[in-house]
């Protein structure tokens, strides 16, 4: 995992709520072998509405997606979190996560950034309006930024969390900073054998 420090950039404006991870990554891509290509199927059925915000060029370069509540509901594919980064979006702002989606988001490094009502619709609205409009996300801090329309908040994101995505670690680099104390436990116990 790389490590996530600042999130800048511009928002899709995925005005649903309660979507769940059989919307963002239909089934049928769990059939995959690698762990790769999940891009092509991210919101696969509502994409072939035409008017679908993701088909819409002006959020072409998007890399931040603003979502109604209760965002990744459902089962705890962690395909949902791989199809989301490997689109391209490096973090989702919504007003609720579900908890294996957002723990999923956490050791794959997405950012998962828990707003108000107030400022979820407020920078809905704006993102809608303005597909430019320039958000910065910053994980260090913990706040988020609209400079532009003075729109400012702090998100949560408990300390071990926060400490994974600015050192870019998911649990094989947590448990490789153990690597000393393992060596010495496996080297002791086959002496002991």
């Amino acid at each position: 995992m790389k490590a996530v420090r600042i999130v800048t950039g511009t928002a899709l404006p995925l005005d649903r709520s309660d979507i769940d991870t059989d919307q963002i990554i239909p089934s049928d891509w769990l059939k995959r072998v690698e762990r790769t290509g999940f891009e092509k199927g991210l919101f696969a059925e509502w994409r072939d509405d035409r008017n679908f915000v993701l088909n819409q060029e002006q959020y072409a370069k998007a890399n931040i997606i603003v979502a109604g509540v209760n965002f990744g509901t459902g089962s705890s594919r962690e395909h949902a979190v791989w199809a989301i980064q490997q689109y391209g979006f490096e973090a989702v702002i919504s007003e609720r996560f579900a908890d294996i989606f957002r723990n999923n988001c956490t050791k794959n490094g997405l950012v998962p950034v828990t707003v108000s009502t107030e400022f979820n619709e407020a920078l809905m609205q704006a993102a809608t309006a303005d597909p430019t409009l320039e958000i910065t996300i910053d994980v260090e801090r913990l706040t988020l930024e609209v400079p532009a329309i003075s729109l400012e908040t702090t998100f949560p994101l408990e300390k071990g969390t926060q400490q994974r995505f600015l050192e870019g670690l998911d649990d094989i680099g947590l448990t490789m900073r153990h690597l000393d104390k393992i060596k010495a436990y496996e080297s002791a116990h086959a002496t002991r054998r």
